[in-house]
């Protein structure tokens, strides 16, 4: 018989494993890594409201992804475009961020593949005689691990040609030249924190739905459990 458990400690570990998946998948989609050094106006880019150039605006640069401005003669004005600067795998800038785009997609996927089965962990609190909650938090703690070495080897590419066109010739490896670095970037070492949490936290969750006084609820024939 199935006992729908839900404690404080079960539904937090559940809400936080979500969040920080949906967070490193962001993250990496996202082309905000690297704000690039300041791209002058031309003399094209003129505001019809103002009659003067618009400002002096910052290209972005991801790990397989940019953002940059393009110029619409006709309708004088200027527009964002986002999308993949590299067509396939091989043509990511740098072999550092190849890397690193594997790291975080093993880590992404182990973190998805674990908010899916944490949502039903109310119902199923062990699966082959172990701990679910136990499971999943071993499976965060490797992901953790994935993700940093992805994180290392991401600023070991800052050298190569296409950073180097939005930063300047003084960027090279653990270098940033005229760049500075994105709130993707900041958000991914943001998850990658929250997900050693998440690892630690899984014990508390199972402590909780273990504990003297669920399994009292359910010797009582009881199958909705809820401990706050």
């Amino acid at each position: 018989m199935c006992h729908v458990i839900v404690t404080c400690r079960s539904m937090l570990w559940t809400l936080l494993s979500i969040v920080v998946a949906f967070a490193e998948l962001i993250a990496f989609m996202s082309a905000d890594w690297l704000i690039g050094k300041a791209k002058p106006s031309s003399s094209e880019d003129v505001d019809n409201r103002t009659g003067g150039s618009q400002e002096p605006y910052h290209p972005t640069l991801g790990i397989y992804g940019r953002c940059t401005r393009i110029s619409h003669m006709q309708l004088s004005r200027r527009d964002t475009l986002c999308g993949p600067y590299a067509e396939n795998f091989s043509e990511i800038a740098s072999g550092f961020w190849q890397a690193t785009a594997i790291f975080l997609a093993v880590g992404i996927m182990i973190l998805c593949a674990v908010a899916f089965v944490s949502v039903f962990t109310m119902c199923v609190q062990s699966i082959m005689k172990k701990s679910i909650f136990n499971v999943c938090g071993l499976l965060q703690g490797i992901a953790g691990l994935f993700l940093i070495l992805g994180l290392i080897l991401y600023p070991a590419g800052w050298g190569c040609q296409k950073a180097i066109s939005y930063c300047g010739p003084y960027a090279s490896a653990y270098k940033l030249g005229d760049c500075s670095l994105g709130w993707a970037f900041y958000t991914a070492i943001g998850g990658t924190i929250l997900t050693f949490i998440c690892a630690v936290f899984s014990a508390q969750a199972e402590i909780a739905t273990s504990s003297d006084k669920v399994q009292e609820e359910i010797e009582e024939g009881k199958n909705l459990i809820c401990l706050l």
